[in-house]
């Protein structure tokens, strides 16, 4: 019986490395698997000392282009509430690139900010052609420094998981220690001094590597104006629903977000409607990889209150995605708004860098 052409070699070696990435991600999510730091020698970059000692180090990023974003369908653009755009796989000579925890955009979706969960900057643009994302531009990598002048890593601290901006100020949220630190970017740039700020006592009450992940700064003319809203990965409240703060704001206090699929909060963005959207992920041997979005109105944060949302967008493993971390939205000169997401590869030579983006159809 003819059991038709054999496969080739390269679809052969496409079909292992998803095996193998999807074995590794439950593994990970089980704590089976130890992460696999990656060291690269590419001429010419930069090395973690030289990098260290210099205000700021240009590096080179190399993309490649994710032309669909199901593996199983090539020709589908439709996800839920969201249409595919672009995707890039990024990789770097720059032992210091990856672990992609947080990324924030300008208002025409060009120039951003990212940390890694280690502790460092990385500032470029995003290059285009039309509306594809083609590659990153002008990319330097700076240390994180505290309110002493030196790298946050210095005093232990690392695990930097959330970002939020309000103009020239950016925010950064450390998980293990569950601290917020505010950087003024008027006193230069990548260089200026983390400065702890006041926060709830509960936040630091926050469970070890499950505390803050996600911040998100609501802007004027919204409900909440002036709120920074600071979540927890996985800090439980009495009912098992998640744990957020209103920062700040007309009614400071905490509040819950209901959780559901046994999904964790990574990454939360304010759209212009005054919608909040969540990132979340989920790791399970059962029902293993997934990722999702949720949206949530504004309004219906208040102190104490429980919210919930419906979901416009869910993938898993079948689709290009990887340990999805974070999230920013922003405008286009058409009307459209897109959403850009990067995933935390954690410096394994098995998990990718990925920069995605999807227009919100019913935005």
């Amino acid at each position: 019986m003819d059991s038709g052409p054999a496969p080739s070699s390269a679809s052969r070696n496409d079909e292992d490395k998803l095996f193998t990435r999807r074995r590794f991600l439950a593994g990970a999510a089980a704590g089976l698997v130890p992460t696999v730091v990656q060291a690269q020698t590419r001429p010419k970059q930069p090395s973690l000392d030289e990098f260290s000692a210099a205000a700021s180090t240009p590096i080179e990023v190399n993309a490649r282009p994710i032309p669909s974003f199901d593996t199983r369908d090539r020709g589908r653009v439709r996800f839920g509430a969201l249409e595919y755009r672009s995707g890039l796989i990024l990789t770097s000579g720059f032992r210091g690139f990856g672990g992609l925890s947080g990324w924030r955009l300008d208002a025409k979706g060009e120039q951003f900010i990212a940390m890694s969960d280690k502790g460092t900057w990385f500032t470029g643009r995003i290059v285009y052609q039309g509306r594809q994302m083609t590659g990153l531009g002008d990319v330097e990598a700076a240390p994180m420094l505290g309110a002493d002048g030196r790298p946050i890593t210095a005093r232990g601290w690392f695990d930097t998981e959330a970002i939020a901006l309000d103009g020239a100020l950016v925010y950064i949220g450390l998980e293990r220690v569950n601290q917020i630190l505010r950087f003024d970017f008027t006193k230069g740039g990548t260089r200026s001094f983390g400065q702890p700020i006041p926060a709830p006592p509960a936040i630091r009450k926050l469970p070890y590597n499950k505390g803050l992940e996600a911040l998100a700064m609501v802007p004027k003319g919204v409900p909440l104006a002036g709120t920074l809203i600071a979540i927890s990965e996985r800090g439980l409240d009495s009912d098992g629903n998640i744990i957020g703060f209103l920062i700040g704001g007309p009614q400071p206090g905490d509040f819950s977000i209901r959780r559901s699929g046994d999904f964790d909060i990574s990454d939360a963005v304010v759209l212009q409607s005054g919608d909040l959207l969540i990132l979340e992920r989920k790791f399970s041997l059962l029902t293993g990889v997934g990722i999702r979005i949720r949206r949530i109105a504004l309004k219906s944060l208040n102190r104490g209150a429980t919210v919930d949302g419906p979901p416009v967008f869910e993938a898993d493993l079948g689709h290009e995605i990887d340990n999805m971390e974070g999230i920013d939205a922003h405008v286009t000169s058409e009307g459209d708004t897109v959403l850009t997401m990067v995933s935390d590869d954690n410096f394994s030579m098995i998990q990718r860098t990925l920069l995605l983006q999807f227009t919100l159809m019913d935005a």
